[in-house]
């Protein structure tokens, strides 16, 4: 119940961040692609407070010996390029640059009811369920492993 709770604490946090720094519209995400025109950085800031933030706690979470509501960390083990990244990379891409979401920000954004919101959450989760399905028919192992 305790790690329910992190997890859904850390969901409102992730959304309200999303939403104080504007990054649940669309526009800004494709101002911040349109380097021509009305380039907008505030995309950039948010990216990079985000590493910030990830790069200082991680070295201070991980040196404990077991995560807080957890028995071990769970840390993905897997460092190599392979064309299934690249392609999943590229389409990640593709989708945020041509929907002006990606994932948390078109989640956080449901409760709009905009009809492009809702388009591309119910293609994001198309796009998942054919992979789930792909993947499975492969047999292809997961790259996260406990450490």
């Amino acid at each position: 119940m305790k790690q329910t709770l992190a997890a859904f604490a850390c969901g409102v946090i992730f959304a309200l961040g999303l939403g104080v720094s504007g990054m649940t519209l669309p526009q800004k995400v494709v101002d911040f692609l349109d380097f021509t025109g009305n380039w907008d950085p505030a995309l950039m800031f948010v990216m990079g407070g985000a590493l910030v933030v990830y790069g200082v706690l991680f070295r201070l979470i991980t040196k404990r010996k077991t995560p807080l509501f957890g028995v071990r960390f769970m840390i993905p083990t897997r460092k190599d390029i392979n064309p299934r990244l690249l392609g999943g990379a590229a389409l990640f891409g593709l989708g945020w640059g041509l929907g002006g979401f990606c994932p948390g920000p078109a989640l956080t954004s449901i409760p709009t009811g905009a009809t492009d919101v809702l388009v591309f959450v119910v293609s994001m989760l198309a796009g998942m369920g054919l992979f789930k399905l792909f993947d499975a028919r492969k047999g292809t192992k997961s790259s996260q492993t406990k450490a």
